[in-house]
């Protein structure tokens, strides 16, 4: 953090986001559910595999986010995913993004925005990325126990669970405030 500090102009504004990327599909997982107690509830649990991913970051400490819904996962998705949290930086502020250590998030052929630094966090360590949190409340909440019919279906609820994320930015300082990251 201080070598992405030094490189900026003193009066500078920094934000501190967190990125990751999420499946969601047919093959959806199966949450805990209220039951009578001695019976059994069920759930509907789909075969099938089309997906969707979900590349979201947050901004735990101004409680926004930015978000794409794309068919794949690559540098590709992953460039068009910075260029969203460019958009979503305050004018004239600097983001430090942390991630984890994918692919598709370290290789040089990343186009990263002049208003963006990346820093990567330990591997194998997702829990210090409360994105993480964030997708577990999105299944927990809105898009698990349920089949879905078509790839545009996937999308749709993918988009609308991401919608109603960004509509409660409570809930994105809430889920996502790290002590850590706080005094960075």
């Amino acid at each position: 953090m201080a070598k992405v500090k030094a490189t900026l102009p003193a009066d500078t504004p920094v934000e501190i986001w967190f990125q990751d990327e999420a499946r969601i599909g047919q093959k959806n997982k199966i949450t805990r559910r209220w039951a009578r107690r001695g019976t059994r509830p069920c759930a509907p649990k789909d075969q099938r595999t089309k997906s969707a991913y979900i590349f979201g970051a947050i901004c735990p400490e101004h409680g926004k986010g930015a978000g794409l819904v794309l068919p794949l996962c690559n540098t590709e998705a992953m460039t068009l995913h910075l260029a969203e949290i460019a958009i979503a930086i305050a004018p004239g502020a600097h983001a430090v993004v942390l991630m984890d250590q994918a692919g598709w998030h370290m290789t040089g052929k990343l186009n990263v925005p002049d208003n963006i630094s990346i820093i990567a966090l330990p591997a194998k360590c997702p829990e210090l990325n409360p994105v993480e949190n964030i997708w577990q409340f999105m299944r927990d909440n809105w898009l698990s126990n349920r089949v879905f019919t078509s790839h545009d279906n996937i999308v749709d609820h993918c988009c609308e669970a991401w919608n109603k994320l960004i509509d409660q930015p409570w809930r994105i300082m809430t889920i996502g405030h790290r002590k850590w990251a706080s005094g960075l």
